[in-house]
């Protein structure tokens, strides 16, 4: 009997996932193809985890079968389950499910805290990425006996064949999406990023009030500055520049206007640009590129690419750039860590002269950090980085082990050792 045999069982039909962020059904997928059920290392753990709890080989191979005929109906997923029909041999699809347990909150206070700490961690889960780090932050991962089967048919097989065919299907879901991993146990995508946006956004309040605390930036009278040999008039006192900009009106949404958040970003950038030219005679990002602009503009922006909003800001900063977000972020990064100087560590390797960078490594062993290997103005191990900067100061950069994928992480410092230190957070 085909699965077509059965009017409620269409597994061609969309049915696009539910709108509550707590359930989510997507529709049936196509038949499993190939020997690898999964392909990235999350979806891998899922399957490992069906075979190592499996009793029987053959059930599986029987279910394997199933998914590769296309046997599973669409799949709906909610915290602590999935859920779809799987047709057998008989007429009447088999109602199959996967249970498995949901994290506590103190779990995933664990896990947001990490990912918030990180900014590669957040782009990653905006790129649909799950670092190897960052799951080892809470158990996300199932392991052995950690999925429980159940399904309405006869077979009392552990798992049976249409729950074996439900796990392959899922596997490739994860594949796709790992937020439905998160799902499974217990949170939304919405409810998670909304969550990282109000730690990230406290992040960005508290960076923002240690600069405004900063000194005043130096003035010009403007007397001096159009002083010539030829005796002029005086000039009419200025008028006194306000206390701070003035905040832009407020852009309501418009089918066919520009994006309301731009509006109100360029005006506001335009208002504070104004107040420090009137206040000091001296345009603050004159001579920054339209790409140092850009990751200037992501980098004072609280949301961080975390709302709907400011990914839409993200992506048009980057293709103004001809950049794409990840690169962006990583950049928001290096700004972060030490402004336009950062900027330039992060994208313009260069081979320093002998001396402080001939003596990093020495140092760095006289301190019990051994293994970096040189690479122009690099010293790098596995997962950890530093990099001398022209301006003479040591950036730290971490990566997942063997990815080499860097990313700024801590203070700026004249030592290697300093930065290390600040970098490993001791």
């Amino acid at each position: 009997m085909t699965p077509h045999a059965y009017p409620g069982f269409r597994p061609g039909r969309p049915s696009g996932p539910h709108l509550d962020d707590q359930r989510r059904t997507f529709p049936a997928l196509g038949p499993l193809a190939g020997e690898e059920a999964a392909t990235t290392w999350w979806g891998n753990a899922w399957v490992e985890a069906l075979e190592d709890t499996a009793l029987d080989p053959a059930r599986l191979a029987r279910g394997r079968a199933y998914a590769a005929q296309g046997n599973v109906a669409s799949i709906t997923v909610t915290p602590g389950r999935v859920m779809a029909y799987v047709q057998g041999s008989r007429p009447r699809p088999y109602r199959t499910e996967i249970r498995l347990r949901t994290l506590s909150d103190d779990d995933w206070d664990d896990f947001l805290a990490a990912a918030a700490a990180r900014p590669d961690h957040i782009a990653a889960l905006l790129d649909k990425d799950v670092p190897q780090a960052l799951a080892g932050a809470a158990e996300l991962l199932p392991t052995p006996g950690d999925l429980i089967p159940d399904c309405s048919c006869p077979d009392d097989g552990y798992p049976c064949k249409h729950a074996a065919a439900l796990s392959y299907q899922t596997a490739r879901l994860l594949d796709e999406d790992p937020f439905v991993l998160f799902l499974m146990r217990g949170r939304g995508e919405r409810e998670i990023l909304s969550a990282l946006s109000r730690r990230n956004a406290t992040r960005s309040a508290a960076e923002h009030a240690a600069a405004a605390s900063a000194a005043p930036l130096a003035t010009v009278s403007a007397i001096e500055a159009v002083a010539t040999a030829t005796p002029l008039p005086p000039l009419p006192p200025p008028f006194p520049a306000p206390q701070r900009p003035g905040r832009p009106p407020a852009y309501p949404h418009v089918p066919g206007a520009p994006d309301p958040l731009a509006l109100d970003l360029l005006a506001g950038e335009a208002a504070g640009r104004a107040h420090v030219l009137l206040s000091t005679g001296r345009d603050p990002v004159a001579a920054l590129t339209r790409w140092q602009d850009a990751v200037r503009l992501a980098a004072a922006h609280p949301g961080s690419g975390l709302t709907a909003s400011t990914r839409a800001l993200y992506r048009d900063l980057a293709a103004g750039a001809d950049r794409t977000p990840s690169d962006l972020a990583r950049a928001v990064a290096a700004w972060r860590q030490g402004g336009p100087a950062a900027l330039s560590v992060l994208e313009e390797p260069w081979d320093p002269p002998a001396g402080p960078f001939d003596r990093a490594r020495p140092a760095l062993a006289a301190a019990d950090f051994h293994g970096f290997r040189p690479w122009r103005n690099h010293l790098s191990t596995r997962s950890l980085q530093l990099r001398l900067g022209r301006d003479g100061l040591w950036y730290g950069y971490e990566s997942d082990p063997d990815r080499e994928d860097w990313w700024p992480r801590g203070t700026p410092d004249t030592d290697p050792v300093g930065a290390l230190t600040a970098l490993l957070g001791r």
